[in-house]
């Protein structure tokens, strides 16, 4: 069937948004149950070093906050220390009904009352209003609204008044008092940012969600796809990548489309109790060692089958571009790639994270290409359907 992939690229547009400049992904805030554990794992496992904390030993009574980084990938990890009673009856609830996922996330820009402002003037929903926070280090300005299911974004503008925050994370934060010593013998992973973060929604969700970021944020479409391309035998979904005007921040936005079993994006929003973060996509400039060192730490991956690679060595003749890597090691270690006449990418795909089937991570690495692994949506769907299976959820609609 003829395929729909839709690449848009900005052209002759020179004028940059009311909203103002968006510079990344800042951090990703993760509400968990235990977050000195859900710290450890993401340290010992991905390499991650602690490097933040906030919590009783700081005179913060109601939550404790574990912050790791692994090279300007931040995440956060936040539990409250009481019954909800007593203390947060939103965290309370949220974890209740989603399991551990992603709360916020967190944007780094030039100015956050104006972004903040500018949302809710068109119609985006406060989940915090602008506050100005400081301690020794200097001073940070944070403002929240809220996205899709029961996610936000917070903006975060670490340089106020000309002055640029020197703090190791936030006001109110100390350095971390752990030190992971399994990194001292383990090798490192070498990932460096945060390439995109994947929303999963439900049918019908998908263009909606989309129009909010092109309405309040002043996010464009930058790529888009299709259940034509997007499906297997049993299964399919629609995607569509919002992107910022310098487009450092890529936020794919998808939902299920109809086929004869449940999807993956249909059972992570029923294991997930709504809308969600599925997959946070980390990326690097040596995938081949970063694999695999995240093997050697026991990170568990999709498994690509044989037939795969066998089709890859064929077509490797007839390719434009040179691929630097070795055929045999991307096999080995079970890479994807994808490819177009002017570049190619390698993924890998991690196994949810979590015991509900919803979280996990995307490793990748990009060679002059842009797009999402497309050519890999089959092999990749393949793999996530056979999980799915063997958790009982590939199940007729």
């Amino acid at each position: 069937p003829k395929t729909s992939i839709t690449l848009i690229i900005m052209e002759g547009t020179k004028t940059r948004p009311e909203i103002g400049r968006f510079f990344g992904f800042d951090h990703v805030l993760f509400w968990v149950g235990n977050a000195y554990q859900a710290a450890s794992f993401y340290c010992s496992r991905f390499g991650f070093e602690y490097l933040a904390y906030q919590g009783l030993q700081t005179g913060e009574r109601n939550y404790a906050t574990h912050v790791v980084q692994a090279g300007k990938i931040r995440f956060a990890f936040a539990s409250s220390y009481g019954p909800y009673e007593h203390k947060d009856e939103t965290m309370a609830k949220h974890l209740t009904q989603h399991g551990d996922g992603v709360r916020d996330i967190a944007f780094g820009v030039e100015d956050a009352v104006k972004v903040y402002e500018t949302a809710i003037s068109r119609g985006a929903k406060c989940a915090g209003k602008p506050r100005t926070i400081s301690d020794e280090h200097g001073t940070v300005i944070l403002a929240s609204v809220h996205t899709y299911g029961d996610t936000i974004h917070t903006f975060v503008q670490r340089k106020v008044d000309g002055k640029e925050y020197t703090g190791v994370f936030l006001p109110g934060f100390k350095e971390h008092f752990l030190k992971d010593p399994l990194n001292e013998v383990l090798p490192a992973t070498k990932l460096d940012i945060i390439d995109h973060i994947v929303g999963n929604g439900y049918e019908n969700d998908m263009v909606p969600t989309a129009d909010w970021y092109e309405k309040t944020l002043d996010f464009h479409r930058f790529w888009s796809i299709d259940d034509k391309m997007m499906h297997t035998d049993y299964s399919a979904l629609n995607s569509i990548v919002m992107a910022d005007f310098d487009e450092v921040i890529k936020m794919p936005i998808n939902e299920p489309a109809k086929g004869k079993k449940k999807s993956q994006i249909q059972e992570y929003c029923d294991f997930y109790a709504g809308a969600g973060v599925q997959h946070l996509a980390l990326k690097t400039e040596n995938i081949i060692d970063a694999v695999a060192a995240l093997r050697k730490r026991g990170v568990d991956f999709l498994p690509i089958p044989k037939s795969y690679y066998d089709n890859f060595r064929k077509a490797l003749p007839n390719l434009n571009i040179k691929v630097q890597e070795d055929i045999d090691t991307i096999e080995k270690l079970g890479l994807l790639i994808d490819y177009d006449d002017n570049g190619y990418l390698l993924q890998l795909f991690t196994k949810p994270l979590e015991d509900r089937p919803t979280v996990f991570i995307e490793i990748i690495q990009r060679r002059n290409f842009g797009g999402f692994g497309a050519g890999n949506f089959k092999s990749l769907f393949k793999a996530l359907e056979d999980e799915q299976d063997k958790r009982g959820n590939l199940t007729d609609m």
